[in-house]
């Protein structure tokens, strides 16, 4: 089985998601870019980014009698994650779209 080779733009590209998204894991963004853990975790470090565990928001539902004070608390945090998540959203999106035009390039068919 030959080896891949990827792009430098998107070696840099999937580092700097794995950067930006402070709740993903290595293996998360791995299977989302369709890669193996250990290459990701490879590019990570030769980055210098330091590998972290994975924290996950709490998912416990508001309770039924929060003040207003503890509603907008609650409320900035849940857009704190919407927010991030579309940053990683759009992180992928743009991958995705150049890793299109590199496979398209080598296609000759």
């Amino acid at each position: 089985m030959p080896r891949k080779t990827y792009s430098e733009e998107f070696r840099r590209d999937a580092v700097e998601l794995y950067r930006s998204m402070e709740s993903s894991s290595i293996a998360g963004i791995a299977a989302d870019l369709g890669i193996l853990d250990a290459t990701l975790s490879g590019w990570v470090k030769a980055a210098g980014v330091p590998i972290r565990g994975v924290s996950r928001p709490p998912s416990t539902p508001p309770p039924a009698e929060e003040s207003p004070e503890q509603e907008v608390v609650r409320l900035r945090a849940r857009v704190k994650t919407l927010e991030e998540s579309e940053r990683r959203l759009n992180t992928e999106r743009d991958i995705l779209r150049a890793a299109a035009k590199y496979f398209a390039g080598e296609t000759n068919w």
